[in-house]
């Protein structure tokens, strides 16, 4: 054993000496000894299917897709990496992000591109993303994090030579999570440094980079505001992946050393008519939110929430969050359970409300279907909840669950509006369900007396609407609206 940790101490300086090379996109020396360019195609191929999967795969609606590959394509084509096959992917979600993978797989989600207002705001955002993978960062992050590790170290190095078991430096257990987590600031700096030259060699204006990073600040307080999630730490989305000022990025784009040019393009015009009638919020295939209504084309089934209370979509759930942190949570029992629930009251009291030692359970009918409802109470991190449980079974032993919960102060004033939600609930006809449109972005032209409060009342958003319009369209809070020109509304 004293000979194999001696061997351990004199192979670390000369693994680390080996691991280093000159980064031709950095020009400075890094250490990547535990993923080659090969391990780093390898991994992105085989990590892009499960970041299709997790992201509600890859928008395809439209020229979407091809115009931001074309953009993608002609900013890889100015980096110092010729040679690798770029792929650029919009994803098929309403969340503000955008990543990469190593190997030169981009990602960039449409809910981002519905924020950006012009083409080079979009070429910024991918420029960055490229320099992420020209300049090596996750071949970096992990050989740094193996190295770390003592016991990993001597598996890279040894490996079963050791009489260790194989398999524990494995790249692929690094998992895609791995690379979505955010980078160092250091990291973040070089990404932006090397975005800046890639935008400056593509005749694009640098400055968009500083200008849409406000915008998503903006957009990003909103969204906390609209889901009362004070804690930047709580929210996974771009601003919590890239961590990055307005400050370092001008660093950056000085480090980059791109002369501005007068002749630099921004093309309002050809991106606006780029995503001209993309889709917007959810996709069908999840339901769709219109104000306080949510609406599922594929499930067949309706409902509205009360005033005040804001809808939020995602696979697991659909959650409207209303006044003093109270909410309402629908979805549906597994289909197993559902078909062996028998009685709903039982199934209420033994299975879903099994912890709330719940009272008042009582038989209803909702819109010819059989239900049940019990109450309860519960302690969440936002303090004392009143609980009440709604089951509801079609003729096809389907059952949905609507949970209610509310501070005990405001129960009794919330509660006929919520039990309105509740009779609200009812079964789409087929022709009722090949009707719900999903929300899209609409391009429309200023006319003469609107202004943001006109238009922003056209969309269809249950709080801050005017403040969604101004964000949307890149508007400082009071800014006027210059007659002929073009902003985005969101419309069916």
């Amino acid at each position: 054993m004293q000979i194999f940790l001696r061997a351990i101490v004199l192979c670390l300086p000369l693994l680390s000496l080996a691991g280093c090379s000159t980064n031709p996109a950095t020009g400075e020396q890094s250490f990547t000894a535990f993923m080659s360019r090969a391990d780093e195609m390898r991994v992105g191929a085989e990590e892009h299917p499960k970041i299709l999967k997790q992201f509600n795969g890859a928008y395809r609606e439209g020229q979407v897709a091809a115009y931001a590959h074309r953009v993608g394509a002609a900013l890889a084509g100015v980096s110092e990496i010729t040679d690798m096959p770029f792929t650029f992917t919009v994803l098929n979600t309403d969340k503000v992000n955008a990543f990469a993978l190593p190997g030169g797989y981009v990602y960039i989600t449409r809910g981002l591109l519905a924020l950006a207002g012009d083409e080079a705001e979009m070429a910024g955002v991918l420029a960055h993303e490229i320099g992420h993978v020209t300049a090596r960062h996750t071949a970096q992050r992990y050989s740094k994090s193996i190295a770390a590790n003592l016991g990993l170290t001597v598996l890279g190095v040894l490996g079963s030579a050791a009489g260790a078991p194989p398999g524990l430096g494995d790249i692929a257990s690094f998992g895609a999570q791995a690379y979505l987590q955010g980078f160092s600031r250091e990291q973040e700096m070089e990404a932006d440094m090397l975005g800046a030259r890639y935008l400056a060699r593509a005749g694009y204006d640098v400055g968009a980079m500083s200008g849409f990073l406000a915008k998503l600040q903006r957009h990003d307080r909103l969204e906390a505001a609209l889901k009362e999630i004070p804690d930047p730490a709580a929210r996974f989305n771009i601003m919590s992946t890239h961590p990055r000022t307005a400050e370092r990025i001008a660093q950056a784009i000085g480090l980059a050393g791109q002369a501005p040019r007068a002749d630099a393009r921004r093309g309002r015009a050809t991106y606006l008519f780029g995503i001209d009638g993309m889709l917007f919020g959810d996709d069908p295939k999840e339901g769709v939110r219109k104000g306080r209504v949510f609406a599922h084309p594929g499930i067949g089934i309706r409902y509205t929430v009360p005033p005040g209370y804001v809808l939020f979509n995602s696979s697991r759930a659909v959650v409207a969050r209303g006044p003093a942190k109270s909410l309402i949570q629908f979805d549906m029992a597994p289909t197993k359970k559902a078909a062996k629930a028998g009685d709903l009251i039982a199934y209420l009291n033994r299975d879903w409300g099994r912890s709330l030692s719940l009272g008042g359970l009582e038989r209803i009918t909702v819109n010819g279907m059989e239900a049940a409802t019990g109450r309860g109470r519960t302690r969440t991190r936002d303090g004392t909840m009143d609980v009440r449980l709604v089951a509801i079974r079609d003729a096809r032993r389907r059952i949905f669950r609507l949970a209610f919960l509310t501070p005990p102060n405001i129960t009794a004033g919330l509660a006929e509006a919520l039990q309105r939600t509740t009779y609200s609930f009812r079964l789409l006809s087929a022709e009722e369900a090949a009707a719900i449109q999903p929300l899209r972005l609409r391009v429309v032209t200023v006319g003469a007396g609107d202004t943001p409060q006109s238009l922003a009342a056209r969309l269809p958003f249950e709080k801050r609407r005017v403040e969604w319009f101004e964000i949307l369209n890149g508007l400082a809070s009071g800014q006027p609206l210059t007659p002929g020109s073009q902003v985005k509304i969101v419309a069916e």
